[in-house]
């Protein structure tokens, strides 16, 4: 029952359903549109793809750098967040773009990839090494796993990381800048897509006994509604 205020006006109304006035930042996350990360991380490679086309690395190289920091503006402009490892990439792209521009040599963003997988590899293997699990710590607030699955999860992504940093090499070393330019579009990302997707069923195995009964709780059990029972 609502009980008006002095003066007839009706007190507000609150119930388990109205918007909380500070929200989670790992409910926001959750809650953010995938096709709106995807455009912020696919978005750059595709700047970079067309412009070294048209106009060749150097140019290419400048409209990445920009590309990166704008893809990150706009993501926290629009979810006041900045996901953490958009946000160590676009750094790298910045210094190893300028690198890149200031020495007129296009050998640092070509080796960008490298170094970035490279690390993101080394971080999560030492994490663990020290009993902190890095993966969790990043992506933790989207998914729930076990402490096991955490772990599994965690090495399967390291040995890729470090897979994709050899790939990376074994390209621009061995074909044209055009070709190498177009793989990190059309290669890398697809690849990094597939291998995401491929780790349902892994996250499906080891979800928390809590995330499961949470999953179950709205579904009734057999035989009928539980409340029409004696």
């Amino acid at each position: 029952m609502v009980r008006p205020l002095p003066g007839g006006a009706a007190a507000p109304k609150f119930d388990a359903m109205s918007e909380p006035l500070s929200p989670n930042p790992a409910a926001a996350e959750a809650a953010a549109p995938p096709w709106r990360r995807m455009a912020f991380e696919v978005g750059p490679l595709v700047v970079f793809f067309v412009a070294n086309q048209t106009s060749g690395i150097m140019v290419a190289t400048a409209l990445f750098m920009a590309a990166a920091v704008i893809a990150v503006g706009l993501s926290w402009r629009m979810e006041r967040r900045v996901p953490l490892m958009p946000l160590i990439s676009a750094a790298f792209v910045v210094l190893f773009g300028g690198l890149t521009l200031a020495l007129d040599d296009d050998l640092f963003i070509k080796i960008k990839p490298t170094v970035v997988n490279l690390l993101f590899a080394g971080a999560i293997l030492v994490g663990l090494a020290l009993r902190q699990d890095i993966l969790k710590i990043v992506i933790g607030g989207v998914m729930h796993l076990t402490d096991r699955g955490w772990r599994i999860l965690s090495i399967r992504w390291a040995v890729f990381f470090v897979f994709l940093a050899i790939v990376n090499e074994v390209v621009w070393r061995n074909f044209s800048t055009e070709f190498w330019a177009g793989f990190k579009l059309f290669g890398i990302f697809p690849m990094t897509l597939a291998f995401g997707l491929a780790q349902i069923p892994l996250a499906l195995r080891y979800a928390p006994p809590e995330a499961a009964g949470e999953a179950d709780a709205g579904e009734p059990e057999p035989g009928g509604d539980p409340e029409s029972r004696p």
